[in-house]
């Protein structure tokens, strides 16, 4: 069980350059008033990938497998099948755009040839490295690059000094109307990451097969639990920092300089050990995404997911080369960032009852099953992100 790091690739999925971006927006934009929308986030991931884990853990079964299995009937497990892949496919197409523009800011900054360009070039690369079967060696070189600069985070808050007292005061008067909603719905899209649910299932399925459930049950929930606060901390210092450095002063965050806000450490230095760290966390998270996909939806239509399959592969391609597209469109790159959360935010709540209704059938062990308390607080964490996703859907057609 030691060698179960499943809470942290739940958590390194959502420190991508969509969470820096979107969290540095964030604090730029709005300073800490946004605070508590990133605060039900951790709780929320916190809550759901329990239960998934549970699930997985408990019937030795992937989510999509334990989805397919809630009936008999063919018509009503096309449907669901149906909308396991549209959900996941849709949420990781949104999102993998968002990681390819990401990484290509990053490398736009160090070598200037166009975002699309990039874009392009990097779902090319992606697609070789999954084909090759080689991502996972360069996969922890990145991540350590993604972890160093998560650390320069902490120490620029440090060394800025920012104003607690101000902190507090805006952390304590939350905002919540039609301007500031779509980054809300970006904040809790980019760190409550859907398709991480049937990640998570799937591999403590495989991680913990023969081992004691419940000792497995307590080591993950652990795991679980240190790993998604620590990387919410990380995009709580990263929001701090965007309104130490942006937050009602006289400049405007762009894609150019979204790295100042690392100078009181860096320096001059910063521009590009931003642009470095950016491209970083871009590339693993465009690797991770159609990875997980190709879980979902394999397992989905009932077929083995296996990493040299002809449909494990082509589904990863598809969801790059949808990445590549809409990252190629010509959106201004922090704002197609900033949209690719808040779609996986709207996208949220339907894995999320998807989630509730499997935990509570006979299928699952009774000791593994929803208890009354955890069946309240995900269906109050399903409602309330329903509301704020039907609030942006009514501000959409009524402006």
């Amino acid at each position: 069980m030691s060698k179960d790091k499943s809470g942290y690739i739940v958590a390194a999925a959502f420190i991508g350059p969509g969470t820096v971006t979107t969290a540095s927006l964030a604090g730029a934009g709005y300073g800490f008033h946004l605070a508590w929308a990133l605060l039900f986030s951790i709780f929320a991931t916190m809550v759901l990938q329990d239960m998934a884990a549970r699930l997985g853990i408990g019937t030795g079964k992937s989510l999509s497998a334990c989805l397919m299995n809630l009936t008999a009937n063919k018509p009503l497990r096309f449907i669901i099948a149906f909308l396991i892949i549209s959900a996941i496919g849709i949420g990781n197409a949104a999102y993998e755009s968002g990681n390819l523009t990401g990484a290509a800011i990053g490398l736009d900054t160090i070598a200037p040839l166009g975002t699309s360009s990039w874009s392009l070039i990097l779902g090319i690369v992606a697609c070789i490295l999954l084909l090759s079967g080689k991502y996972k060696l360069i996969e922890t070189a990145l991540v350590s690059l993604v972890a160093i600069m998560a650390l320069v985070f902490v120490v620029t808050l440090v060394v800025a000094q920012p104003d607690l007292t101000s902190m507090l005061t805006q952390l304590l008067s939350p905002r919540m109307d039609t301007q500031s909603i779509t980054m809300v719905l970006a904040l809790i899209g980019t760190t409550i990451v859907p398709y991480n649910l049937f990640l998570h299932a799937s591999l403590v399925a495989q991680q913990y097969k023969d081992a004691d459930q419940h000792q497995a049950v307590k080591a993950c929930r652990r795991q679980s639990v240190i790993a998604i606060g620590l990387g919410g901390a990380i995009t709580l210092v990263i929001v701090a920092t965007a309104m130490t450095a942006f937050f009602e002063h006289a400049v405007t965050l762009t894609a150019g300089n979204m790295g100042e806000q690392l100078a009181p450490v860096l320096g001059d230095k910063a521009k590009w050990f931003f642009a470095a760290g950016l491209f970083a966390a871009g590339l693993t998270s465009t690797i991770t995404a159609p990875l997980a996909a190709a879980y979902a939806v394999c397992g989905a239509l009932g077929k083995p997911a296996q990493l040299d399959s002809t449909l494990f592969r082509v589904i990863g391609f598809v969801v790059i080369a949808t990445g590549v597209s809409i990252a190629s469109m010509g959106f201004k790159p922090l704002t197609a960032i900033l949209f690719a959360q808040a779609a996986n935010g709207i996208l949220l709540p339907i894995i999320a009852v998807f989630l509730l209704v499997v935990m509570n059938r006979e299928s699952v062990p009774a000791t593994f099953r929803n208890s009354t308390m955890s069946n309240i607080v995900g269906a109050l964490i399903v409602l309330f992100v329903c509301t704020l996703a039907g609030y942006k859907l009514f501000s959409l057609a009524t402006s």
